[in-house]
């Protein structure tokens, strides 16, 4: 009992940098069997153990909670123990000094289990019989700060050499963060070794898919594809929060919710979905990665229309963005007077015209495609309605070849099958996870059997509701997929109307930039003004004008088994974009 009362009090303070090293290296399990043999050895009571696992290199240093304990007296500490000063703090002299003197301003000295920090106190005016503060001073301390110094230089050493590595291996192509949503980290074996890639995640990936799929057809608005993808499930990736001074506690769960228009148009503007990276690593540059991306680069620029695009030349990877309207300037290339100016160009130096109105004597604006002086040339202009009436012309003479015929049709057949297959592909996802809820509500309903609290109760009946509505809306969805259904018959009715009339789909639209726009496919090269009088210009293959396929039958004939719809539009379908 004697023994027991002259123990002194000690806190142990355990740290690791990360929680990886607390698993496989400098564990808190081995420092603790260290510090527990030397007090054991030298009659020391261990009072609390202090457990960090984050790094000792920042300006708030982890170990603050401990030396906030010690310096408590209504916990009666009198030493602080550490397997070593680079255990204690990895930042430096001054803040080892600011730390230590904490301790020893509240009568707690600091010890390691290797004796370099020293507990004895030297007086050099002691045979005076007088003390001061500068005459007081420890004999270790000049190795105390050479170690903790070294521990500062250790750990730049380290990072050094990691992080190097690590931008390095970026620009390599490969992968040292976190997976982003849609992929997931794997290693493998690769020409500089054993390095980390991005692989397709299982069910994420389907989701970054459906999103460019839905996108790419064009039918729906962005805010449409989203209430689509909510409806199928789309649930965001759960994330954990931990405790910062203690990583293996988890303090909430973050993430399981729905996507909203903002990151969704995130999603299909980042360039990791086409196997491109661009980070801080990179010095914002693109760098092709060393993996398959979800979709093409072509699918990724076709997605984004032009404002994003990855444009690869002679292995070089290169960035384009659309540059942003400045407010004020009115700048408008799908301008609905003009909408044909950038698919006709000048008849003298091929260059897109322009479209402008001048205002005559009368007051009355005279609207007229144009191209300037300043390209090198006379003025070169056309007004607007004998512009139009020589594209009609030219129109109404156009045909689609036998060969372009038959390859249009077995595309539209192509493509219906490709969206049965989708809608089978999302009625499985959905029957997935109405089971996946299925099976959540009957863990949930065995739990509630058991509790006998009744918030817990409450709680559990709370989340049996959320599970049920959750299910009834993706059975509701379910069955409006099932609904649902192509009518061959009609597609391909509607598609040999527009074959046999090409003219009514470049010219029929009562919107003028779409018009344009069919007219400009029509081409394999932008045609200027004249070459559309003279009927020269380059057509695209299996279109030729008509005089052109009277003087060989073989290339053009009437489609058969196709009765031509009632002399009115047709109906859209569901294939018609």
């Amino acid at each position: 009992m004697e023994n027991e009362s002259k123990k002194e009090s000690a806190v142990a303070i355990i740290r690791v940098s990360s929680i990886k090293q607390g698993l496989q290296g400098d564990s808190p399990d081995a420092q603790k069997e260290q510090i527990e043999r030397f007090t054991h050895t030298h009659n020391i009571n261990i009072k609390k153990i202090f457990v960090f696992m984050e790094s000792a290199s920042k300006e708030t240093q982890p170990v603050q909670e401990a030396i906030d304990y010690c310096k408590n007296p209504n916990n009666n500490i009198q030493l602080a123990i550490i397997k070593s000063i680079d255990r204690f703090t990895r930042g430096g002299s001054y803040l080892y000094d600011d730390l230590k003197m904490q301790l020893s301003s509240y009568g707690v000295k600091l010890v390691d289990i290797y004796g370099i920090i020293g507990t004895q106190e030297v007086n050099t005016l002691e045979h005076l019989g007088v003390s001061y503060d500068w005459s007081v001073y420890s004999p270790t301390k000049k190795s105390e700060i050479l170690e903790a110094e070294r521990a500062k230089d250790e750990m730049r050493d380290i990072m050094s050499r990691m992080i190097g590595a690590e931008i390095r291996y970026v620009r390599l192509g490969y992968r040292v963060r976190r997976a982003p949503y849609g992929y997931v980290n794997e290693v493998a074996e690769t020409p500089h070794g054993r390095r980390v890639i991005l692989k397709p995640h299982p069910q994420e990936s389907e989701w970054v898919l459906k999103m460019y799929d839905l996108r790419l057809r064009g039918t729906m608005k962005d805010s449409q594809i989203v209430e689509e993808l909510n409806k199928l499930g789309f649930k965001s990736r759960t994330v954990y929060k931990r405790d910062p001074h203690d990583r293996t506690r988890v303090l909430e769960q973050r993430g399981g919710n729905k996507l909203i228009l903002k990151q969704y148009q995130k999603y299909v503007q980042n360039p990791i979905y086409a196997g491109i990276n661009i980070e801080k690593w990179t010095n914002g540059q693109p760098v092709k990665g060393n993996f398959e991306g979800l979709v093409s680069i072509d699918t990724f620029n076709k997605v984004n229309k032009g404002k994003i695009i990855i444009n690869e030349e002679n292995g070089q990877i290169t960035l384009l963005k659309e540059k942003p309207v400045i407010r004020g300037l009115k700048r408008s290339f799908k301008n609905p007077d003009y909408p044909y100016r950038r698919y006709v160009l000048c008849s003298i130096c091929r260059k897109p015209l322009y479209g402008s109105a001048s205002r005559g004597k009368s007051g009355r604006y005279f609207p007229i495609y144009h191209c300037d002086k300043k390209n090198g040339h006379p003025r070169f202009s056309v007004p607007v309605k004998i512009f139009d009436e020589a594209i009609q012309a030219f129109v109404k003479d156009l045909r689609i070849t036998k060969e372009g015929v038959d390859l249009l049709k077995q595309f539209v057949v192509d493509e219906w099958k490709k969206r049965i297959a989708t809608e089978h592909k999302d009625a499985q996802s959905l029957e997935s996870k109405i089971q996946d809820l299925e099976n959540q509500k009957k863990m949930i309903g065995d739990k509630i059997a058991v509790l006998t609290t009744e918030e817990a109760i409450h709680l559990m009946e709370d989340k049996l509701t959320s599970l049920t509505l959750q299910i009834r809306r993706l059975k509701e969805t379910k069955a409006e997929k099932s609904d649902k259904s192509f009518n061959m018959e009609i597609v391909m009715e509607v598609v040999g109307y527009f074959l046999e009339h090409l003219e009514f789909l470049l010219l029929g639209s009562p919107n003028p930039i779409r018009r344009a726009a069919y007219f400009g496919i029509v081409f394999s090269e932008l045609p200027t003004y004249q070459e559309i009088l003279t009927r020269t210009p380059k057509l695209a293959p299996y279109i030729l004008l008509i005089d052109q396929l009277q003087q060989d039958k073989s290339l053009y004939a009437p489609l058969e088994g196709f009765e031509p719809p009632k002399p009115h539009r047709p109906k859209r379908c569901a294939l018609s974009s």
